[in-house]
């Protein structure tokens, strides 16, 4: 698969928002009630920095994903002093567990490359994400640290880190 990226927009980020995952994934919901949020208002918030996130497309211009890179894709209660470029990403829901994931990140990590010339790389992923600690040990990343999130409930996250 093609996966191009660009700097993220309203109409993507509301479009992200609206996704809604099943299972244990819930924890990757943006909205409650997508019918009922105000969009407009948690786009603003949404991302940190716009100028760090980005949208991902097919070849036919259907959004795929997106990802995120600094502190945006940090989560509260992690140790980010090290140097390394903190990445993030989302994956549609419909297209989880359908091995796009080595694609996927592949391809955000020569969009780090390319956009940041990072001399390292850090991911923070749910514990309970064993897909998504797959991946990135696929691609060299390893378990750095562990921590207990400050968020309402508290969730254990792992970070994993590689040399860019």
């Amino acid at each position: 698969m093609q996966w191009t990226f660009t700097l993220i927009d309203r109409a993507a980020i509301q479009a992200i928002l609206r996704w809604q995952y099943t299972g244990e994934y819930t924890l990757y919901n943006a909205l409650l009630d997508p019918e009922t949020a105000d969009l407009d208002a948690l786009s603003l918030e949404f991302f940190v920095n716009q100028h760090n996130a980005y949208a991902a497309y097919d070849e036919a211009g259907v959004l795929l994903g997106f990802c995120c890179f600094g502190v945006d894709a940090q989560v509260p209660g992690g140790n980010y002093t090290g140097p390394a470029l903190d990445i993030g990403l989302g994956l549609r829901p419909d297209l989880t567990g359908q091995n796009l994931g080595t694609s996927f990140l592949g391809a955000i990590l020569a969009l780090a490359q390319r956009e940041f010339e990072p001399m390292s790389l850090r991911a923070t992923i749910a514990l309970f994400n064993a897909r998504s600690q797959r991946v990135f040990a696929k691609n060299g990343f390893q378990p750095t640290q562990h921590f207990m999130s400050h968020g309402e409930p508290p969730l254990p996250f792992v970070v994993m880190e590689r040399e860019a």
